[in-house]
């Protein structure tokens, strides 16, 4: 689906559940979310993201390495029900142990220029508890900016980060992240 010099970002099929059971039930990768997840939870999990694509082409992708295809994580676009609007979400969650490799950033901002490119989004959001640190670094990264709103999500309350169309088209113009090469193919 995407692919950046690193990594490919493909749907998920449900063989994928191993990996995404594994990753989801790990309590230092789900130390953000309400607990981690059972199997059970992991297929539901999987489950929600083929509606997604069907229903709205996107959802989260797994992640792999490509030289390896082995699977790192899941990344890709979301559509949220925020405060009564659907809002696109830039969704990004490596398993532990590919943490620190920059994957993150890498197959968000492949999924920020799908985002704006492909989907033709005005904006794009990323729902960030505040005490998330790592993903608002990743955020920051990729060119969304914290503006001061805060939302209940899932029960929680998050930070929204923002990245519109023109910012990204100035960041684009002038090669910001062009080296990555993380446009969508």
């Amino acid at each position: 689906m995407l692919q950046t010099p690193r990594l490919t970002l493909r749907e998920m099929v449900r063989d994928d559940l191993d990996f995404v059971a594994e990753m989801l039930s790990d309590p230092e990768v789900m130390q953000f979310y309400a607990k981690p997840y059972s199997r059970e939870e992991a297929r539901q999990w999987l489950e929600r993201q083929l509606i997604r694509y069907a229903e709205s082409g996107h959802g989260l992708w797994l992640v792999t390495e490509t030289a390896s295809q082995r699977p790192v994580g899941q990344v890709g676009l979301v559509d949220q029900q925020i405060e009564g609007h659907v809002e696109t979400e830039i969704g990004y969650l490596i398993h532990r142990p590919y943490w620190r490799r920059g994957w993150a950033a890498e197959a968000a901002a492949a999924c920020r220029d799908f985002g704006f490119a492909k989907r033709g989004r005005r904006q794009l959001i990323a729902l960030i508890r505040p005490v998330n640190i790592p993903s608002q670094r990743v955020a920051r990264k990729i060119g969304m900016s914290w503006h001061g709103r805060r939302v209940q999500h899932a029960a929680m309350e998050h930070q929204v980060y923002t990245i519109d169309r023109d910012d990204w088209g100035s960041m684009q113009s002038s090669g910001f992240h062009r080296s990555a090469g993380t446009t969508p193919h």
